[in-house]
């Protein structure tokens, strides 16, 4: 697109609207090309004017690279909101002279905010930033702009300290002189305490406030914005526009949030209705107020109708009993596809139980398409960080990156917690600080409020995913380096699981899957646990962790929905680990009357379904723990299910050498104790076994020395040696290394499984754990 027009020395540019990225939300700049920089003989730094439907200002910037030669202007959320224009839409942009302002006056853009603050912060935060009265501008925060080399005015700009701890919405409500002007030293400014209301809705949400859900955007506004905006466009093509959009995903993705970010964008009237609310106690009274909500959209057109828990108002009418909801359902299905035709309008609906919605809703006509609204992966995690600390004062050490890649799970609503929590954790630390009596906080006291890395992870202790509520899930805090004598099964499970998690494009470039499940066997106490545990944080994943009893229900088919529920949490938060440990009691096999039979089949067969079945494991591993593989039924162990059968033994010297360094690390040890030869007389010794070597080793210097003790010594070692044994014999041993070659063979020809083990095996596990 050439330029347009030269207006004398004024030459304007005509350029298409784009979204700038999250994190330069608020900042007042705009990026452009070098080619139109220089038709229009702008520099980097200068202030030019932007003409949509209304003007607004804002500082050139050099574009991304991916912009340069293009005829764009990145514009983020509230200045396209100053343009009233929408992305894709064209500006004419041209070169403008701003002055320095004697007087900026400011109001809170928002509803039920009232600000009180020094305007001493506000004039540092605005300074140097191109303002017009009418304008919405924000608070910017910490997100760093990648600056380059830039003009001093604009360096001073984007340095603008933090006004408080969110991003604030402000209406410019009046500037002297009239017209374009900066703040600058000798400005005077005024914030008013109470709301104005601002000539743009978009103060309330944008796309800039909807992070990790780009394809989501694009989806909804090919569907919602343009039968609004362009409707002549579906006319010409001879088809109706589309009606209705339902939105479907966990709670707390951020729904509700991104439909009135689309209905402020695309500059519609926007109606809400909560399910619930509309339900009306008198015959007939709940379908009026529906149809008054249609009617008053339709003349207010165009207009978006939100219903926000839509299965609460329109459930299956084949399983509700109440003819009030039957009747409500029809009325819905009238409205949205009956006789009368409704132009620019469409219906949005939301809701995370969309398998109880009406199959009559679900349809071409009624809601044309159906859009997931899933849990945000690493960058779109990132994103939404980016957008609830953006006014937050961010410590130096804080990387949001390092935090994205922490929250697996989380979905927006968890990551505002998170936000909030460190936010409080940071208030908490300058609580002494404050006096109560004195009604305002010192402005030295505001200005030294930083939430740094800490604060973030002692919110990370409070705040876990919400998709996981129900189910205990950690993230584990056993590293590699805290699992000794393990490592064939470490380097097993290395390859297994840390590298499909972590690197899973290789997999695809060669055409195979990853393992989906690892069966780990093994005596009592040597590690199984701690190795699923020590997996997980290595890989970076969610870790749940399940007894088997928990999954065991009495009620007829509660188990096989206990386990459905299981993965299908495991799948919203992945990358996840799910550990069951003493999995042999949850999955015997089949026909054996292990158990009790009908119910343990059922169970087996779920198992079977969710690790083999028609839904695909993403991301998703299994690990079962037993130290009696036997009986574990035969199908779970070929490839497909536990696809790596990984033996835990008893270590070996070198690797009860590691494991007594690791359990005497924090244990002032004197020098006459020689762990190696400790090791030499601990043959056979589990990893439990030698934790109670040292255990004992420290009560009996505590027995020695009382509470002056100083160190542990050599006899303190000898003393325990003489109370502590191996709990697996070499009977066991042996029966264990037998096994290793016959549970594959099992896997292909399943057979009786009683009395698979040696009778000195089973004797010798009673033996070991009754203590005889």
């Amino acid at each position: 697109m050439a330029e347009a027009a030269t207006l004398g020395d004024n030459r304007i540019a005509r350029l298409q609207v784009a979204g700038a990225r999250q994190e330069e939300s608020g900042h007042g700049i705009a990026r452009i090309s070098r080619a139109v920089m220089g038709r229009l003989g702008v520099t980097e730094g200068d202030v030019i004017e932007i003409i949509g439907k209304r003007s607004t200002a804002a500082r050139a910037m050099l574009p991304y690279p991916e912009d340069e030669g293009l005829e764009l202007i990145r514009l983020d959320g509230l200045q396209r909101a100053n343009a009233d224009v929408g992305s894709g839409d064209h500006v004419e942009v041209r070169r403008i002279e701003s002055r320095p302002a004697q007087r900026v006056v400011f109001a809170p853009a928002q509803r039920d905010l009232r600000l009180q603050g020094p305007a001493a912060a506000l004039k540092r935060n605005f300074a140097g930033r191109p303002l017009l009265t009418g304008d919405l501008v924000a608070t910017a925060g910490q997100q760093q702009v990648n600056r380059g080399d830039m003009p001093p005015q604009l360096r001073q700009m984007l340095n603008a300290p933090a006004f408080a701890l969110t991003q604030i919405r402000l209406t410019v409500v009046s500037t002297v002189p009239k017209g374009v002007v900066h703040i600058d030293e000798t400005t005077e400014v005024e914030l008013r305490a109470e709301y104005e209301e601002p000539r743009s809705s978009r103060a309330d949400v944008n796309y800039d406030d909807v992070g990790g859900m780009g394809d989501t955007i694009r989806q909804l506004r090919e569907m919602v914005e343009l039968p609004l905006r362009y409707p002549e466009l579906f006319t010409r093509l001879g088809v109706d526009p589309p009606k209705g959009v339902l939105l479907h995903g966990p709670p707390g993705t951020g729904k509700t949030r991104l439909a009135r970010a689309v209905a402020n964008e695309s500059d519609a009237s926007f109606f809400t209705i909560n399910g619930p609310e509309i339900m009306g106690s008198a015959y007939g009274e709940s379908e009026k107020r529906l149809r008054e909500v249609f009617e008053e959209a339709t003349q207010n057109a165009p207009s978006i109708i939100f219903i926000d828990e839509i299965d609460s108002i329109a459930p299956k009418r084949s399983q509700v009993s109440g003819e009030a909801e039957k009747r409500l359902v029809a009325q819905l299905l009238t409205l949205m596809d009956g006789l009368h035709s409704r132009s620019n309008l469409v219906v949005i609906a939301a809701t995370n139980r969309p398998d109880a919605l009406d199959e009559a809703l679900r349809r071409p006509g009624r809601f044309d398409r159906e859009i997931v609204v899933g849990v945000p992966d690493e960058p779109g995690r990132r994103e939404i960080l980016g957008i609830h600390t953006r006014g937050m004062p961010l410590a130096e050490d804080v990387d949001l990156r390092e935090l994205a890649r922490t929250t697996h799970g989380f979905v927006g609503a968890d990551l505002a917690a998170l936000a909030r929590e460190a936010a409080i954790e940071a208030v908490r630390r300058i609580m002494p600080r404050l006096d109560f009596e004195r009604q305002t906080i010192p402005p030295e006291v505001l200005d030294s409020l930083r939430v740094d890395r800490t604060d973030f992870l002692e919110a990370l202790k409070r705040v876990q995913p919400s998709a996981m509520r129900e189910v205990m899930v950690q993230a584990p805090t056993i590293g590699w380096a805290d699992v000794g004598g393990l490592d064939d099964a470490q380097a097993k499970l290395k390859e297994g699981v840390e590298l499909p998690l972590k690197t899973p494009e290789a997999f695809h470039r060669l055409g195979i899957r990853p393992a989906k499940g690892f069966l780990l066997y093994g005596p009592p106490g040597t590690g199984k646990t701690l190795l699923a545990k020590a997996v997980a944080k290595e890989a970076e994943a969610n870790f749940i962790a399940i007894k088997s009893s928990d999954l065991l229900s009495k009620w007829y088919g509660e188990s096989e929905q206990q386990i459905a529920r299981l993965f299908a949490r495991a799948r919203q938060v992945a990358p996840c680990v799910i550990f069951i440990d003493e999995i042999d009691s949850l999955v015997p096999a089949r026909g054996t009357g292990v158990g009790e039979p009908q119910v343990t089949a059922r169970v087996v067969n779920t198992i079977l379904a969710e690790m083999d079945g028609l839904e695909e494991l993403q991301s998703v591993v299994l690990i079962g723990a037993t130290n009696r593989p036997n009986l574990v039924d035969p199908a779970l162990l070929r490839p497909g299910r536990f696809d790596e059968l990984v033996y835990v033994g008893t270590p070996s010297l070198e690797g009860r050498a590691h494991i007594l360094k690791i359990h005497t690390g924090g244990m002032p040890l004197a020098a006459d104790v020689d762990l190696m030869d400790v090791a030499r007389q601990t043959a056979r010794f589990t990893g439990a076994d030698l934790e109670d070597v040292v255990r004992r080793a420290g009560l009996n210097a505590i027995r020695r020395a009382g509470g002056s003790v100083q160190s542990v010594n050599a006899g303190d070692f000898a003393g325990a040696l003489e109370d502590s044994r191996a709990t697996v014999t070499e009977e066991m041993e042996a029966d264990y290394l037998r096994m290793k070659g016959e549970l594959k063979k099992r896997a292909v020809e399943p057979g009786p499984t009683i009395g698979f083990l040696a009778p000195g095996m089973v004797q010798s596990t009673r033996d070991a754990k009754h203590g005889g």
